[in-house]
């Protein structure tokens, strides 16, 4: 094949390349119609398991959010979701958004409701699931600036302060349970954190497993904090990483646990 053959079949193939192109995205793009949300990317499935938490915050349709996290097809929705809440929180969104995803993965990690047999007329034997517990949904204020200070007409209060020696656990920790008055926990509960150098807050229910109003923070040893409870009635000071000592007789860091639980009704 002569020279000026070969660049003629060059330029047929280029002019059918773009040919081909332009076709496919001027004259017949591909259109997609009805597609799931867990073909969403990464970022704008995050945004859409936020919009289900928000709703679900918004309506209290327990229902509609499964059936909507089942369209995304994650696996252990409530893990994923309390990890979600860490991550935008530390990322700077909106704590609102932290807070829905947070109450969203505790709905989802509560444990079903017992059943009891009510009695047909027939003497046969139904049944019927027990009315879900009474959720107590915070009103939160506004973070306090150093130093903090009790909030007025607060709903919680300390009720029990204890020491942790385990040595399994790999952090020294703040923990905190936060309990409505029927001893149930309570998720999306800020605490502020304040030390020399700096503050921080960290909110119940991120972590469902360990229950709905559980939360912890990750201490420095030789560092001394102050904890506060956005909506509790006082201030712990003067926490530091507890000294215990395993089997062996060796020293370690241990933690703390603070236990709140929100005053009766009068």
């Amino acid at each position: 094949m002569s020279r000026l053959g070969n660049f003629a079949l060059i330029i047929g193939l280029l002019l059918g390349f773009a040919a081909g192109l332009f076709y496919s995205w001027t004259i017949n793009p591909v259109e997609y119609i009805d597609s799931s949300p867990d073909s969403l990317r990464e970022d704008f499935k995050s945004d859409y398991l936020t919009l289900i938490a928000s709703a679900y915050v918004a309506t209290g349709d327990a229902d509609r959010a499964r059936a909507r996290l089942a369209w995304v097809q994650i696996t252990d929705p409530a893990s994923t979701l309390g990890r979600m809440a860490q991550s935008r929180l530390a990322a700077g969104r909106p704590e609102a958004e932290a807070r829905a995803l947070a109450q969203l993965a505790a709905m989802l990690g509560e444990r079903p409701s017992p059943l009891i047999a009510t009695p047909t007329p027939h003497g046969a034997a139904t049944t019927t699931p027990l009315p879900p517990s009474p959720t107590f949904t915070p009103t939160v204020t506004p973070s306090p600036t150093l130093p903090p200070t009790a909030t007025a007409s607060a709903p919680f209060s300390l009720t029990a302060k204890g020491d942790i020696c385990d040595p399994a656990l790999q952090e020294t920790q703040i923990q905190i349970l936060v309990l409505n008055a029927a001893e149930h926990g309570v998720a999306g509960v800020e605490a502020l954190v304040v030390w020399d150098t700096g503050q921080s807050t960290f909110f119940t229910g991120l972590k469902p497993e360990l229950g709905p109003g559980f939360a912890d923070f990750t201490m420095q040893e030789g560092v001394t904090y102050s904890l506060q409870l956005i909506q509790g009635d006082g201030l712990e000071t003067g926490i530091s990483a507890k000294t215990c000592t395993d089997g062996d007789g060796e020293p370690y860091a241990g933690s703390w646990l603070f236990t709140y639980q929100q005053s009766a009704a009068p």
